[in-house]
């Protein structure tokens, strides 16, 4: 398992990810995690040949396949190094009375 900030990236195994499509790339062309809400910055992945998907019946459900090597960076963060596999990418989420939401990176 990988933890950047409020970003949890979880190894799995290929039958485990769902039929997903491909997430589109932000307007700076990167592979956007997740965005902080409270700063601007943002988790981005990119590879040779990476792509980010999402669960097409749960958009909220993101994974990352990995055909050789990635790099996870973020502004206030040290980068990460992902191997070649798949990934589900989860974000951590906080508790408020009658719901849970994204934790405000």
């Amino acid at each position: 398992m990988y933890r950047q900030g409020d970003v949890l990236i979880v190894p799995v195994e290929q039958a485990a990810v769902p039929v997903c499509a491909p997430v589109p790339r932000d307007r700076r062309g990167r592979m956007v995690l997740a965005r902080g809400e409270a700063t601007g910055h943002a988790h981005v992945v990119g590879g040779p040949g990476l792509q980010l998907l999402a669960d097409v019946d749960d958009p909220e459900a993101m994974f990352v396949e990995v055909p050789t090597h990635g790099r996870v960076t973020h502004e206030e963060h040290g980068p990460i190094s992902l191997p070649a596999g798949h990934y589900r990418v989860v974000r951590q989420r906080e508790y408020i009375p009658g719901a849970f939401r994204p934790v405000a990176d």
